[in-house]
Parts: C-alpha cells; structure tokens; sequence
C-alpha cells in the first residue's frame, strides 16, 4: 500500500500531526489506583476481619488494610466504626427469615424467625455481644425486621407494653443458643468429679443415650416451645 493511503486509513489516535506512529501505552501492572468501595464491599470486608481476628481485631486502620485502600477512602463511605458494625447488623438482620409473619399463626411465624435467627447468628458468634447491644438507630433492615415481628405480635393479640419485651426474651434465649451450637461435644463431661455430682451426670449420660446428632437443636427446641408457651398465656 502507498505511504499515502496508509496515512489516510490511520486513526488521529494513532498518529501525531506529523503522520509518525504514537507510542501505545502500556497498561499500569497491578491493582487501580484507588479501589471500588461501597457499603456491600465494606460489610463484606469487615465479616471478613471479625471472623478472622475477633471483634477487637475490627478496627478502621485494619478495615482500610484489608481493603487496600487508605483510611481516608474508606472515611469517604463510613463515618466511624460504629457506622460499619451498623452496616454488619443490617447485613445479618436482613438474612433472618420473618416471612411467616402475616401468614401464618404467630406461634409458628416465631418459631421460623427465631430458628433463623439463631442459625444466622450461630456462624457469627464474636459479634453477639456487641450486636446483642447495640442501637438500631439508623439500621433500617434490623428495623425492618422489628417492625415485622411487632406487627405480628400485635396482630397475635400481645399487649402493646409487653412486645418489646417478649422480643428481647427470646433474643436473649436465641443469642445464647447460638453459642451453644459451637459449643464442644464434651462441655458436660464432669470428669474426675462425675462421682460427687450423681444427678448431673446421669442426666449428661441419659441426654448422651439418645443419640441426637445436634443436641444443641435438642436444647433450642425445648426452650424455645416453653418461651412460646409461656409468652402466648401472657398475650392478653
């Protein structure tokens, strides 16, 4: 092809004004300067860093690390480390199951949210104690759970001053229970001192006979009926 019409098919991006070939350049190696953040991403992030270092290894610096970002950018999304254990409550508030509120009897809509709950939170227990008292201001999937849950009390015939209530006693039975289902096949064995405590033991062993393969349920079913029971004889 003539020099000519070479130049006629050559893009201005191609070219300098003097007709000779510009230089492509190279693509930058690694990461980009400043990495995409959002909500999810930081939530994500964080579950990430509780899990593997514990509650006190969440700090901002840590969090920025991990993230591979500077504090300043993550400053950008959450304004302090409360904002992101508030986007961690909503996260985990949001895989609850509050579905049979509404549609089915109160007593089975508990007995779904609060097997759920335990569940969910059973994968995440070094944030129970910090969850368990933490604000809802500003959390509108925890909210929004709540608001579900009171709705169906209401609905079920529960005095207005005794909802609230009722939902922290079985948040209360529901986070202790999720410890227990991470808690060692043994935590009964009474070991050396099985002979001065007769009545424990037999129990731990009688308990031990039946085979259940996740006496942790065993225990949750048991005080979540009684919770049901009693809270539903207290309705009106």
């Amino acid at each position: 092809m003539p020099a000519a019409a070479r130049q006629h098919t050559e893009s201005p991006a191609d070219a300098r004004p003097d007709g000779t070939p510009r230089t492509p350049q190279k693509r930058r190696a690694g990461r980009p300067a400043s990495a995409v953040l959002d909500q999810a991403v930081i939530t994500s992030a964080a579950l990430q860093l509780i899990g593997k270092n514990g509650y006190d290894g969440l700090t901002m610096a840590a969090l920025a690390r991990s993230l591979d970002v500077a504090p300043s950018a993550l400053y950008n999304h959450v304004a302090s480390k409360r904002d992101v254990l508030v986007l961690v409550e909503d996260h985990l508030a949001a895989l609850v199951d509050v579905s049979a509120f509404g549609s089915e009897p109160w007593d089975e809509a508990v007995r779904r949210w609060a097997w759920s709950y335990r569940d969910v939170f059973s994968q995440h227990t070094p944030l129970i104690p910090v969850i368990a008292v933490l604000p809802v201001t500003d959390a509108p999937q925890t909210l929004a759970m709540y608001e579900t849950v009171s709705a169906g009390l209401r609905d079920a015939g529960f005095p207005e001053e005794r909802i609230i209530s009722s939902i922290v006693a079985l948040e209360s039975f529901i986070f202790g229970s999720a410890f227990d289902v991470t808690a060692p096949a043994d935590i009964f064995d009474p070991g050396s001192m099985a002979e001065s405590t007769p009545n424990f033991t037999a129990a731990v062993q009688s308990l031990a006979e039946q085979g259940h393969e996740k006496p942790a349920d065993v225990a949750f079913s048991l005080g979540l009926e009684a919770l049901i029971s009693g809270l539903g004889a207290l309705r009106k």
